[in-house]
């Protein structure tokens, strides 16, 4: 994993190298084996501007280290020569880092940039893309956006269900604040028919269940 990390983050040196060799390979030694260090050279470059450093962003991500996250993203200076599904995951943890810091206007800038950003070579990631513009307009104060993005991004398709019962509980919420208490009964009962185990999820189940039995509808 070491000597991978050292790659990715110098692979334009690697790639460097690897020309020197195949220059003094062709003068000195073998014509073949100089143009296969070519061809590794030129694939060094292609994976340094097609896909970055994004694989130690994810990896700093999973590990919860945002710092570290945040140093290897800023290691991207050419975002738009990423292809799509690298360039889309890029604008999303961009978007995610940046609601980290509460800065919601550069996050939702980002989050549309992954919108815009259509692939689906990796998955489609448009209903991961619109239920977290929901969530950052929500916390906006943009109630009616928010609501609209968290309905699209449900017909779109959540992936997994531990955010869909997170989309259902925000989308209870606002249909109790607009007092329409059958439709946030009904939010209630498809996230807790989910049966999600994360803690921050069914913290939020427990404190709904304790006034949501109350209320007319």
């Amino acid at each position: 994993m070491k000597l991978l990390r050292l790659y990715i983050l110098y692979r334009l040196y690697f790639a460097l190298g690897l020309v020197v060799a195949g220059v003094l390979s062709h003068l000195y030694a073998d014509v073949i084996l100089a143009w296969i260090l070519y061809i590794l050279a030129f694939v060094s470059v292609l994976l340094h501007y097609m896909i970055g450093t994004m694989r130690l962003v994810k990896d700093a991500v999973e590990a919860g280290n945002v710092d570290l996250a945040t140093t290897y993203i800023q290691k991207i200076k050419r975002p738009n020569w990423l292809i799509k599904p690298v360039r889309s995951a890029y604008y999303m943890l961009q978007s995610t880092m940046s609601m980290a810091t509460n800065d919601l206007s550069t996050a939702e800038d980002n989050i549309r940039k992954s919108l815009k950003t259509k692939s689906t070579l990796a998955g489609d990631m448009e209903g991961t893309n619109l239920m977290q513009l929901g969530f950052i307009q929500m916390r906006q104060g943009k109630i009616k956006e928010g609501r609209a993005n968290l309905l699209a991004a449900i017909q779109a398709g959540i992936p997994d269900k531990e955010s869909l019962a997170g989309v259902y509980l925000q989308l209870c919420s606002i249909e109790m604040q607009r007092q329409q208490f059958k439709v946030g009964k009904a939010y209630f009962k498809k996230a807790k028919a989910l049966n999600p185990k994360s803690k921050e999820i069914v913290e939020q189940i427990k404190l709904l269940e304790k006034s949501i039995s109350r209320l007319p509808g």
